[in-house]
């Protein structure tokens, strides 16, 4: 069901969520929006590349 580049995505975006909740409570709060902003971000990567693959897969 998930392939290995899923899973090492899904771990990106679970070390930068908390990274971010660190660095939130840590009293840096600049840089714990910053990095809460890649999750989305890694997310949308994730995602984009999996369609990438997909389309691929579906022209052959």
């Amino acid at each position: 069901m998930f392939k290995k580049s899923d899973l090492f995505i899904l771990l990106a975006v679970i070390i930068s969520f908390f990274v971010s909740g660190y660095l939130w409570f840590g009293g840096n709060q600049m840089e714990g929006i910053f990095t809460a902003i890649w999750v989305p971000s890694i997310l949308g990567f994730g995602i984009y590349f999996k369609l990438m693959v997909m389309g691929a897969r579906n022209n052959e």
